[in-house]
């Protein structure tokens, strides 16, 4: 067994450091794994270790020394890890506070209630000192008065209320104080009161203005149906799309289209660099003096940078940034452009720069996308394998492409977001050719000729190919399931799903195919997920019951994103009313539900329905959002355990119910600093 391995590992000469990112990746999901907070000694200790393993395997070529590397990878990855969350530590909010609000615009967009909400920097709150005032707060912006309309650099003022990043909606749910910390997002709040301007010099937001303006330009010169699409692909503000646009373009799995990712940038480069190299190779003093195809790279690659500047840098665009680059930069060292390499390359940047980036649904989207591409188009090139007659190619490669990446990406899609698009593959054979040959065209075509204002045609031409793409949004979504929903998976599903198609990928001997056992296990992981029986949020304002007819929940309106979520992580297409409606008793603050044989589920929200209360029983669990001072006879869960606890899970079982907290779940770690202990 050991000689077959070592065979086996000597086989994998050349291909090795395709598996360095996986490495990585590994240490950085280990990281983010462990339910306490690494020591800086133990980071140190890890760091030593990883250097005496780089020593120790520097110059081999054997079995032993891959696995050194590999071990030495994990560890590296896993300091990544912390020192970048060490070194993006700020001020975090540590109780609610109501007053005075001031800061400095660095973020104008909308949330998907369709509110403004801005992002402030630099920010001074009343009687707050400034060693504990957050370095970045946002704000939803609910005054019904017009006040001071937000621009980048502005300092601005209003009152409103503002409270610590929230925690998962359920444990093991997504981890919004986590993805807060990495953006040093320090509170969130809400303003009643129209914003009013303290300074409109306030600087430092000078790319942020620039492309705000670039988005009113675009806008202004566009028809009002497509407007929004068109300044979210140009400059990545989505502030001005419509909700119901939106949500076409997700239910037929078009929502890729508007973020400024990989699609957007491998297009805007590939143009430019075909334009160019056609333009040197017709002016024959420049194709005899200068290699075409390299000054086609070099500026392909100027004008992408600058896209990532224009488009606002956001995660997902400079992931795409890093791919192209590395993709542009192989062709100026003559090596093949489109490689697993270079894919590995550019997934090894991104995690050094961004660990956090590991566990976001973008990048675990757009590199299986393109991992799958590559290794698809690599093996029928290397095996000479034509996609039909020479005239019919460019449209079975269209074909081809769009079903292996929609082959890739739907698992991580389930998985993120709970729904399915059955008709996913044709929406995108018909938009993202036309989004190629089209509206990337045109777009950059429009921003040369906007030099000397002859932009116009361009435009209109952009706008029949983006209103094309909403078109065929629109009749997807309409047809009769157009989606379906699913449940989360169990928290073994991920890796298995990313390791298992990894291993089929990147290993070189037939035993790759053993990649498909890890495939089909977590598909049957995925199947028997069990979703709680008893969902009780962070606050105690909402609670959840599974029933034969879905879950149930105690309120029809009021903390409608956590009831959004739990639904979706049910696989259920209800709504928070209508899933409301399968509550049994809610009159007045009080909801009751019968659990197991004898007990009751009781919700009580507000404090008349709290004083009103008679009492509860053993078996009974409550819940309420009041603070109380009653010792109950059955198990409750009030603002004083919650607020240690976190959101709650319940599972009913014939030895009483088992309680899972999101505290239990997650651990303690940077990112929770401002939570209390259990002990206090």
């Amino acid at each position: 067994m050991i000689r077959n391995f070592r065979i086996a590992v000597l086989e994998q000469q050349g291909h090795l450091f395709n598996w360095v990112p996986v490495c990585l990746g590994g240490g950085i999901g280990t990281y983010f794994l462990l339910r306490f907070e690494p020591t800086v000694a133990l980071l140190c200790l890890v760091t030593a270790m990883a250097a005496g393993g780089a020593l120790i395997a520097r110059g081999r070529e054997t079995d032993s020394a891959a696995l050194v590397w590999c071990l030495t990878l994990i560890l590296t990855g896993f300091t990544l890890a912390g020192v970048r969350a060490q070194g993006v530590a700020a001020p975090v909010l540590g109780f609610r506070y109501y007053g005075p609000i001031e800061g400095r615009v660095v973020g104008v967009d909308r949330s998907a209630s369709d509110a403004v909400r801005v992002t402030l920097t630099d920010v001074v709150l009343e009687n707050v000192a400034p060693n504990r005032t957050p370095h970045k707060v946002r704000v939803f912006l609910r005054a019904r008065e017009d006040g001071t309309a937000p621009k980048p650099g502005m300092i601005v003022g209003t009152t409103g209320h503002l409270s610590p990043p929230a925690g998962p909606v359920e444990p093991g749910g997504f981890d919004f104080q986590r993805h807060a910390w990495f953006q040093k997002l320090g509170a969130i709040g809400y303003s009643r009161t129209p914003l009013v301007t303290l300074s409109s010099t306030g600087g430092q937001a000078t790319i942020l203005a620039l492309r705000m303006r670039l988005s009113k330009a675009v806008q202004a010169r566009m028809p009002p149906h497509v407007a929004g699409f068109a300044a979210a692909v140009t400059t990545g503000d989505r502030s001005a799309i419509s909700q119901d646009v939106l949500e076409a373009l997700r239910i037929a799995n078009l929502a890729h289209l508007l973020a400024i990712s990989g699609l957007h940038m491998g297009l805007l480069a590939a143009f430019v660099f075909g334009a160019v190299r056609v333009g040197v190779a017709v002016v024959p003093p420049l194709s005899v003096r200068i290699n075409g195809k390299k000054a086609a790279a070099v500026i392909a690659l100027a004008t992408s940078a600058a896209y990532l500047v224009i488009s606002g840098g956001s995660v997902s665009t400079q992931r795409a940034f890093v791919m192209t680059a590395v993709m542009l930069t192989a062709i100026l060292l003559d090596r093949r452009a489109l490689s697993l390499r270079a894919v590995a390359v550019a997934a090894t940047i991104v995690l050094m720069l961004r660990p956090e980036a590991l566990l976001g649904p973008g990048f675990q989207m757009s590199f299986a996308a393109t991992t799958a591409l590559v290794a698809v188009f690599g093996g029928l090139r290397d095996r000479e394998i034509p996609l039909g007659p020479k005239w019919f190619r460019p449209v079975s490669a269209v074909v081809v492409s769009s079903l292996v990446a929609g082959l890739a990406t739907a698992p991580f899609a389930a998985m993120h977001f709970n729904h399915l698009a059955h008709y996913g593959l044709p929406a995108n054979l018909m938009s993202v050719p036309v989004m190629g040959t089209i509206v990337v065209p045109a777009a950059v075509v429009a921003g040369v000729l906007s030099l000397v204002g002859l932009e116009a045609v361009p435009l209109w031409i952009m706008a029949q190919g983006l209103g094309w793409i909403q078109g065929v949004a629109s009749f997807f979504s309409s047809l009769e399931g157009a989606r379906s929903f699913v449940v989360t998976p169990g928290d073994w599903v991920l890796p298995l799903v990313a390791f298992g198609a990894l291993w089929v990928i990147l290993w070189r001997r037939p035993s790759r195919w053993g990649g498909v056992g890890c495939l089909v296990l977590a598909g049957v992981l995925w199947s028997q997920t069990e979703r709680p029986d008893i969902l009780i949020s962070d606050t105690g304002g909402l609670v959840g019951l599974m029933t034969a007819d879905g879950r149930a929940l105690s309120k029809p309106r009021g903390n409608g994103f956590v009831a959004r979520s739990w639904l979706e992580n049910d696989g259920s297409a209800r709504d928070q009313e209508d899933a409301a409606s399968l509550w049994k008793v809610s009159e007045k603050g009080l909801s009751v539900m019968p659990i197991a044989e004898q007990g009751r589920l009781i919700h009580l929200s507000g404090k008349r329905a709290l004083s009103a209360f008679q009492g509860c029983h053993q078996g009974d669990i409550l819940v309420t959002n009041q603070t109380s001072d009653v010792r109950w006879t059955c198990q409750s869960f009030g603002p004083e355990n919650l607020r240690v606890l976190g959101a709650v899970a319940i599972q009913i079982s014939p030895s009483g119910p088992k309680v899972v907290s999101a505290r239990q779940v997650s651990g303690r770690r940077l990112w929770h600093a401002t939570l209390p202990h259990p002990d206090q």
